[in-house]
């Protein structure tokens, strides 16, 4: 019956059609993971993706939430021998947290109140009369409630007012009709603290020192940034509507006649606007707001996170990573094509010890020693530098390693992590942070997954938005990156099975225990025999798990072992083997997928198989081009307004684009500078790592802020 209801209501919420969402409900209700369902349940789902399979799952878990939610209600409001059909039944069909909140505030045990306290004075009774609001001397009325503990008629009539205060608070009607108010005219403001006016900390929040917008049109950056100013204890934020209008609006739903009574009313309602229910709403407008923020900031920071993980791949080549520095000189390590460590040296090209001599000769030996195809170079400090003496030692001899510059965010704390002592115990953080740089290069997914995603530097206020909702959506993300790539079974590092679909830590690390004992595995049927490892694990992980050089092909492809016996079907009916389908396009056309549609297999599933019959394995992500910065800049007080660079997208938020143009501090282009039209979001013209052209327009030095645009410039 739950399943049914849920089914419904997210499909009104997500525009998903009832049988897609029911059936994926199912899945996941089963324990399948949101790639495995994508992929290779697209009868079940009717070919949902995984962004809309995860709008279900999100919506799913939030409708549990609130289940439980109301059981505690139904329990609370029953113990206190209040619960009717009528309120149960409204309970019961309510599925809007906020709502049932409402419903459940007046029986919500609370501290105990000037409300309470008049109730328990006996002044309840009182009050109900006052809301009648047919006596023209209330004061005789409130003479009949005195007592020991109340002893004059002016305190009898305060506490009855009290009691009609929190009532209005209290009222679903008149929550409704603020919270609509606030909907509708609520004003966000920022007034900077005056004693902290002057200090340079306060500078970033320079915009907010005397700001206010209209609350539904703050942007999610703007109103986290607000936020932030306000933790630092550098700004005021609050939020606001017109006082005056609400308890005129609140007046009209309870004020009922015109004598002294109803003025007393009139008084409580506007005392229980202002006491009460203004600050709930102010509150929960407050919280919802963030909370809204919170949830744009994440998508942001997910999609940046995705476009990371997938960038472009150099592949299995023997590598060099250089870790670059001036006074400590650069750390160099070679690296085999599988990313293992064959040699590190430090050496130093730079002033202040300037060994270039040495350094050239140090660096010309591992180049033809180790045989290097490429050259990774860490953008941080003494990058420029380094590049340009690198790019001379391959030019005088005659190396045809290419070189490239690799984000060195994130590789510092990789390099401290546990992770990175597992891995190199004997060696220290400056030698891993290199190996690191080098293995980003030629596979930034296989590296990047072993980093605390909020360390790699593509954040929008990553620090300030809830901690849960952001690891919970980054995960998925890693998760769903990693499983549409495809994972090497026999060379993945235990950080990057884990997050294969079906598997996580333990399963991962016996798989890597089991490799060790037994050798590389020879096919995917093998992983039946790792420890724990049972048919429903085995169903999640198989298909994005690859063995290059398999016995049988599909176990090098995207195709499920579910679905072997199929594939080696339609071979048969070609009187071929499938290594021959694979090989020969001709067999393949003559194949008609519609022969082999059965109950479980529809035409998804059958044109996903000729695709990966086509291209076994084959990596989605783009190929590595190389970038070089303009020449003539290479620190901030180079930059001339007017100039044109080449530059690299490090970074996308909701108002721009963030370019390094190699001066060791990114630019910003700002979203009203990022085409010569008008764009709803950055992502519209620009990618992570993209490379592009832009023109400075400002330098703000004591703020740290360089301006860029992109108007005007053709792209290549």
């Amino acid at each position: 019956m739950e399943h049914s209801i849920f089914a419904t209501l997210i499909a009104e919420r997500t525009g998903i059609g009832v049988r897609q969402v029911a059936g994926t409900l199912s899945l996941l209700d089963d324990g399948a993971t949101i790639p495995f369902i994508a992929r290779y349940r697209k009868e079940v789902t009717g070919a949902l993706d995984e962004v809309q399979i995860s709008a279900i799952s999100e919506q799913n878990d939030r409708l549990k939430d609130i289940q439980k939610r109301k059981e505690t209600v139904v329990k609370t409001i029953t113990e206190l021998q209040k619960m009717t059909p009528e309120l149960e039944a409204r309970i019961r069909d309510c599925w809007d947290a906020t709502a049932l909140e409402d419903i459940y505030l007046p029986y919500k045990p609370k501290r105990r109140t000037r409300a309470q306290v008049a109730r328990e004075q006996g002044l309840e009774p009182l009050a109900m009369r006052l809301l009648l609001q047919r006596d023209d001397q209330p004061d005789v009325v409130a003479g009949e409630f005195l007592t020991e503990d109340v002893k004059e008629v002016s305190a009898a009539l305060k506490g009855a007012q009290d009691i009609i205060a929190e009532m209005v608070s209290e009222d679903e009607r008149s929550r409704q009709s603020i919270r609509g108010s606030f909907r509708r005219t609520a004003v966000i403001s920022s007034k900077v603290v005056k004693a902290k006016a002057d200090t340079d900390e306060a500078q970033k929040f320079h915009d907010y020192f005397d700001w206010s917008e209209p609350l539904k049109r703050c942007s999610s950056h703007r109103l986290l940034a607000m936020r932030r100013g306000e933790a630092e204890g550098i700004l005021r934020v609050s939020i606001t509507v017109d006082e005056e209008e609400n308890t005129e609006r609140l007046c009209h739903q309870w004020v009922r006649a015109d004598n002294a009574s109803a003025r007393l009313v009139a008084e409580a309602v506007a005392d229980g606007y202002k006491r009460l229910l203004q600050p709930s709403i102010e509150n929960e407008f407050a919280a919802s707001s963030k909370e809204a923020a919170d949830e744009e900031a994440i998508r942001v920071f997910a999609e940046n996170l995705r476009q990371l993980l997938l960038g472009a791949p150099l592949g299995q080549k023997r590598v060099m990573g250089v870790d670059p520095g001036f006074r400590t000189g650069c750390k160099v390590v070679c690296l085999d094509a599988q990313g293992n460590l064959l040699h590190h040296e430090a050496i130093f090209p730079h002033p202040p010890v300037r060994r270039t001599a040495d350094a050239f000769e140090s660096l010309s030996s591992m180049l033809k020693n180790y045989k290097i195809e490429a050259i990774a170079i860490g953008n941080g400090t003494a990058s420029r530098e380094t590049k340009s003496f690198v790019d001379m030692v391959v030019e005088q001899t005659a190396s045809s390693a290419q070189v490239f510059v690799v984000s060195e965010d994130g590789a510092s704390v990789y390099s401290a992590s546990k992770v990175a002592r597992d891995e190199f115990p004997d060696e220290d953080v400056t030698v891993r942070g290199a190996v690191s740089i080098g293995r980003r290069l030629m596979d930034p997914l296989a590296e990047l997954v072993k980093i605390d995603p909020k360390s790699i530097g593509v954040g929008q206020y990553q620090h300030d938005v809830d901690q849960t909702k952001l690891k919970n959506s980054l995960d998925q993300t890693v998760e769903i990156c990693v499983n549409s790539v495809g994972v090497n079974l026999n060379t993945a590092s235990v950080h990057l099975l884990t997050y294969v679909s079906g598997l996580g830590p333990a399963l991962a690390k016996n798989i890597v225990d089991y490799r060790r004992e037994n050798g590389a595995f020879t096919s995917r049927a093998q992983l039946k025999k790792v420890p724990r490892l049972g048919p429903s694990a085995f169903e999640q992980c198989a298909g994005f798990l690859r063995i290059s050089d398999a016995k049988n092909p599909l176990d090098n492809s995207a195709v499920h072992p579910e679905r072997y016996a199929l594939v080696e079907q339609m071979a048969k009916d070609q009187g071929c083997k499938v290594k021959d389908l694979i090989e020969d396009k001709e067999l393949r056309s003559r194949i008609d997928i519609k022969k082999y549609v059965g109950p479980t297999v529809g035409l998804p599933t059958l044109s996903d198989i000729m695709q990966e019959l086509e291209k076994p394995g084959r990596d989605p992500r783009q190929a590595l081009e190389i970038f070089e910065f303009d020449s003539r800049v290479t620190a901030v007080d180079d930059l001339v307004e007017g100039m044109e660079l080449p530059g690299i997208v490090t970074n996308i938020t909701n108002f721009g684009a963030f370019v390094d143009i190699g001066v060791h501090q990114d630019g910003l282009v700002h979203i009203s500078q990022l085409a010569d039209k008008f764009i709803k979001h950055p992502t519209d013209v620009v990618h992570l790592h993209q490379h592009v052209r832009v023109r400075v327009q400002e330098v703000d030095r004591r703020r740290g802020r360089i301006s860029l645009s992109m108007k005007g410039i053709q792209q290549s």
